[in-house]
């Protein structure tokens, strides 16, 4: 049995992807994405700092969540079957994900076409949402991806990727 996203072919527009489990972000995750990054914004690392601010505490790393929530979408969707990301637009934040808040993201499907340039490939746009565990939108994304075709891995000799499930 291999573990795979959907091909091309069995993408449907207008169908709605609910991604499970959340992912519940902790201090740790934000500290350590934010160190990696480079990103030393103090909203995100330093407390004191972040206390006296609008939001009264620090908040996690909005890229964190963008990252988080993509990356949620790729075992049910894209895993093995992505050739390429060519694009995000429309990314809002619309509310703070805060320390101990849990991040449920859900995909849908915009559009779907065969690439005209790249026989046995796919353009896929999707739209991922953010929401925590009371249900508030905390970032939106739209992503524009590039994937195989089904018909193109099996008749061409060409090899999209695969996990093979352990047992």
């Amino acid at each position: 049995m291999l573990q795979r996203g959907l091909y091309f072919d069995q993408i449907e527009v207008g169908a709605r992807y609910l991604h499970r489990p959340g992912r519940t972000a902790t201090e740790t995750d934000n500290v350590l994405f934010s160190a990696l990054t480079m990103n030393a914004q103090p909203l995100h690392l330093d407390a004191a700092w972040a206390a006296d601010s609008s939001f009264g505490e620090r908040l996690v790393n909005s890229m964190w969540t963008l990252s988080t929530m993509v990356g949620a979408s790729v075992s049910q969707l894209t895993l093995g079957t992505l050739v390429a990301q060519l694009g995000m637009s429309d990314v809002t934040f619309p509310a703070p994900l805060r320390h101990g808040d849990t991040l449920y993201t859900e995909t849908e499907i915009l559009q779907a076409r065969r690439s005209a340039s790249r026989p046995g490939q796919g353009i896929v746009t999707m739209r991922h949402t953010g929401r925590n565990q009371d249900g508030v939108v905390v970032a939106t994304a739209t992503r524009v991806a590039l994937m195989w075709c089904e018909d193109a891995v099996r008749t061409s000799g060409t090899s999209a990727p695969t996990i093979a499930e352990e047992g």
